[in-house]
């Protein structure tokens, strides 16, 4: 009978030490599938939050791409300040047509008035060497060429500024008293060959 007890008490303590067991076996796998989970949750997050910073990364980099660069904006902006605009161009030229109105026919006057300067500079020095040939040949100059030809004229007759030509020049020629029953032909003084009208309004012709 004692024997049958303790046999009976045996095969109870094996049956609760199986249970026991079989639980802490089911805790140690609820533990391990609970700190799985876990950890793939873990795994879960950071992944997403690397996928997020990449997405941040790869959106940092198009806005960089799209941006201009400052090399990129200083031809435009050259380019800008070399610019005009049709207006522009229209306002400057008419600013010059106006000013050339101006000073264009103040140009012309200038010009003639300093020819017609030479022209008077000529003319008195030609009959200067007239009076000067006369006087000491006792005889007017045949003609203008003779004055070259007996060196009163170093380099030549100076050119006409009006005609531009020194062979167009007009002398008058008329009898000289050289005594008193004496008379010699010869130049007496010189004009210009143009025909053009002076500032004044007298001929050249008659300077």
């Amino acid at each position: 009978m004692e024997v049958a007890m303790g046999t009976g008490r045996e095969s109870r303590r094996k049956v609760e030490s199986r249970k026991v067991e079989s639980r802490k076996i089911e805790t140690g796998n609820w533990k391990l599938e609970t700190g799985n989970s876990k950890i793939g949750n873990r795994q879960s997050t950071v992944g997403s939050w690397q996928s997020a910073v990449g997405n941040r990364q790869s959106s940092i980099v198009n806005r960089q791409s799209l941006a201009p660069t400052p090399d990129s904006r200083l031809p435009t902006i050259h380019c800008r300040s070399l610019g005009f605009t049709l207006l522009e161009l229209m306002v400057v030229m008419t600013v010059i047509v106006i000013l050339a109105s101006f000073v264009v026919p103040n140009y012309r006057v200038a010009v003639v008035r300093a020819r017609e300067a030479v022209l008077r500079d000529d003319l008195f020095t030609l009959r200067k060497v007239i009076d000067e040939f006369t006087l000491d040949k006792q005889r007017p100059p045949s003609a203008l060429d003779e004055l070259v030809e007996a060196g009163y004229l170093h380099g030549g007759l100076p050119v006409d500024p009006f005609t531009g030509s020194n062979e167009t020049w007009r002398a008058d020629i008329e009898d000289v008293p050289m005594g008193p029953e004496q008379a010699t032909p010869g130049v007496v003084d010189v004009h210009s060959g143009s025909d053009e009208i002076s500032l004044d309004g007298t001929p050249y012709s008659s300077w």
